[in-house]
């Protein structure tokens, strides 16, 4: 079934008439069905205030200029009125005097339109827009302007947002610019359309019928992601087929680059580092060889006469079994910047991965990025970014910000976030994302002295870098819904908000996603929105309490597993990150142990050294910690860590408690799927807590203390359970 098809499926019937029934009765209830819409629902504003105000004030629209993205800005407006505010509004031919609503570039204002935005338009980047209320023969009139036609583009959508959330659109001066410049998803999709690490169905690629069909939800997936300023795509796995850089697929790519381009968004490939080999018949992919070079220059080349506007490449090299330079006795450098001379005639860029770590490296695989990345600071090339993870393992509920910020201040560093949820319960746990994205932007890293957060490190102003990105692992597949679990959408949503500006808080964020994907209800909004920014908390709490970290089970990633240890790589296992004994649990970075501590700035590892002053949050991420040991609130590590997975699991039970109430303000079908899907998580929330607790408690030797449910199954049980066919472990 097509995507189009798909949109139609189990509309109601009559929505007027539901409508009529939010008047009747005071409810604002919700439209079933309208996840394919994501967040661009467009819902009819039911505040009689705000109605008349945008009625009055958007009754017919004037564009200058003829481009395909002004020509989508004009239509993403016209659309949304006839949902918004029930009324066709026009496109005038006639003088901006006439209009309400004016659409341009800089370039096609005119002298009096230009000398009223002036001072503004000086203050955006080329992607920046400005939305101010003008007066034109004293008639008051929105402008929508930008540098650049997509400026314009971003303010339409920024526009539409506040008429989404009912806030005033009276004397408008809106000046904004996205503070980083490639603000990217990375698919993890591969070529025969399964998704790594993906949870939401099959890839939305379909690689058989491109070049020649151009599916319907690919220009939804460019709308929703030019409303949130989204501007890049890697279209395909990390762990990549060479095959994507063939002519067969190339023309394929060109058909997605042709689609987005108007909304903003390039699309770039994962390089495989073995291509010259693997389909350049060459004997080696050697980075110091000529042929080698000369190989990369030509596929460059062919690439940007198939899509001249071509981003560049991603890569992974020597990293989980990747081909890389390694393999060849050289460097990070010379394989990044191999790549990187190949693009630059093009103006591409190269995003080279530092999630690195060896089998053959005994040190603390935390360590192990910094320890290979930073003695290369300030050796790549200009157009090369170093894409690091948000922590130093690998997209856990929560890890301390990885120690290369701060640690290569001449090198641009990428954030690398993951919004899948590989390891925070799939599309079937709730979990509010930018509540993480957040706490690591805000970290200080203490690299120039205090207020040297990330946020400043990716955004290029406390180094001084003009090449900068954020880039988040999509959680998008082929479900109707598109992630999963209708709530799961709000991942995306607010990675690409904290894209565009990573000072934005999570609250806010949280916020508008719910106004325009469900209701402005404020009865609705209010206690949902505490819900979801206490999600991610709760699922720290029954997953990975206190600093405990990669404790999944074997290769899905699904459920606990601390009892593993039998894989052939040592940081594999569970039992290698916990180090639970007799003795106590924790994993000692301190200066006494592995010295992880010791890659962060002095300030940090001042704190992080010190167990009485290290975050707790953090405490078994840094310290091997006795289970008699006494945290702040006086109780021992033991009972506290027993106490946090039985919160996780009673904050589980209070979202459920939360979802219920609110039911009168949310369609039936949306309301019933969360709720099961709440059902599902309360239930692994209890998988969690109890099968934890059971394998720590053989090591610690202590009774659950009270207020702590005792485990209806047995440890033994838990052990025997086996997921083959676990979802997204391509």
């Amino acid at each position: 079934m097509n995507s189009i098809k798909l949109f139609f499926i189990n509309i109601p019937k009559n929505p007027t008439f539901l409508y009529a029934l939010v008047l009747l009765f005071g409810i604002q209830k919700t439209i079933a069905q309208t996840d394919y819409k994501l967040w661009l629902q467009y819902n009819k504003v039911v505040n009689s205030e705000r109605i008349t105000e945008y009625q009055e004030k958007n009754k017919n629209i004037v564009t200058i200029g003829n481009s395909e993205t002004i020509k989508i800005a004009t239509k993403e407006l016209q659309n949304a009125f006839k949902s918004l505010i029930n009324k066709t509004v026009p496109l005038s031919n006639k003088t901006a005097e006439s209009a309400n609503i004016i659409l341009a570039n800089q370039s096609n204002l005119s002298p009096e339109l230009l000398d009223q935005t002036k001072t503004e338009l000086q203050k955006i980047n080329n992607e920046g827009f400005v939305i101010k209320t003008i007066q034109l023969k004293n008639k008051p009139q929105i402008l929508i302007t930008a540098k650049k036609d997509i400026g314009v583009l971003y303010g339409v959508f920024h526009y539409l947002r506040l008429l989404q959330t009912n806030q005033s659109i009276n004397n408008l001066d809106i000046i904004d610019s996205p503070k980083t410049k490639v603000r990217i998803l990375n698919h993890w999709d591969n070529l025969n359309e399964t998704v790594e690490r993906g949870y939401a169905g099959s890839s939305i690629w379909n690689w058989q019928k491109l070049p020649d069909f151009i599916d319907q939800r690919y220009i939804d997936y460019a709308r929703a992601n030019a409303s949130i300023g989204i501007n890049g795509t890697v279209l395909n796995n990390v762990n990549a087929n060479a095959l994507i850089l063939t002519p067969q697929y190339l023309e394929k790519v060109q058909a997605l680059a042709n689609t987005f381009r108007p909304y903003g968004i390039k699309v770039y490939l994962t390089a495989r580092f073995s291509a010259p080999i693997e389909i350049g018949k060459l004997k080696t992919a050697d980075p110091l060889s000529s042929e080698v070079q000369q190989w990369w220059k030509d596929k460059a080349k062919e690439i940007y006469n198939y899509i001249p506007d071509f981003g560049g490449f991603l890569v992974k090299a020597n990293s989980e079994g990747q081909p890389g330079p390694q393999n060849y006795g050289r460097n990070h450098v010379d394989g990044a910047n191999m790549l990187a001379d190949a693009l630059a005639p093009f103006g591409g860029i190269v995003m080279w991965r530092a999630f690195v770590y060896s089998e053959h490296n005994t040190d603390d695989r935390a360590k192990q990025a910094y320890s290979e990345f930073v003695p290369y600071d300030g050796k790549f090339r200009d157009n090369v970014i170093v894409q690091v993870k948000n922590g130093a393992i690998d997209f856990q509920p929560r890890e301390p910000f990885h120690p290369l910020f701060g640690a290569m201040p001449k090198t641009p560093l990428m954030m690398e976030f993951q919004i899948t949820q590989e390891y925070l319960g799939f599309s079937t746990h709730l979990v509010f994302l930018p509540k993480l994205f957040q706490e690591t932007l805000e970290a200080d890293t203490f690299s120039k002295g205090k207020g040297s957060s990330i946020t400043k490190i990716i955004d290029g102003s406390l180094d001084n870098h003009q090449l900068t990105g954020i880039a988040g692992v999509a959680n998008i597949g082929s479900d109707l819904n598109w992630c999963g679990h209708p709530f799961a959408q709000a991942n995306w949503y607010g990675f690409g908000r904290l894209a565009w500006n990573p000072n934005l808080d999570s609250k806010t964020i949280a916020d508008e996603w719910l106004r325009m994907t469900f209701s402005n209800d404020e009865k609705f909004v209010l206690p949902v929105q505490e819900m979801i920014i206490n999600s991610r908390e709760a699922v720290v709490n029954y997953m990975t309490p206190l600093g405990l970290h990669h404790i999944m089970d074997t290769g899905h990633h699904y459920g606990p597993g601390p009892w593993v240890s039998n894989l052939s790589r040592p940081e594999w296992n569970p039992v290698y990150y916990h180090k639970a004994d007799k003795n106590g649990i924790g994993f000692d970075r301190s200066s006494t142990g592995s010295n992880a501590t010791a890659q962060y700035a002095p300030e940090v590892a001042k704190e992080f050294n010190d167990i009485a002053n290290c975050p707790e949050k953090n405490l078994l991420w840094f310290h091997h910690v006795s289970w008699d040991y006494k945290l702040k609130n006086g109780a021992t590590l033991w009972n506290s860590l027993a106490l946090k997975y039985q919160e996780g699991v009673n904050q589980v039970a209070s979202m459920q408690n939360t979802w219920n109430k609110i039911k009168p303000y949310v369609d039936e079908q949306r309301f019933h799927e969360v709720e099961m899907l709440l059902n599902i998580q309360h239930k692994e929330a209890k998988w969690w807590r109890d099968a934890c607790l059971l394998y720590f408690q053989q090591y610690s030797g202590k009774e659950l203390p009270n207020g702590v449910e005792k485990p209806t199954q047995t440890l033994e049980y838990f052990e025997s359970l086996k997921f083959p066919f676990a979802p997204g472990n391509n």
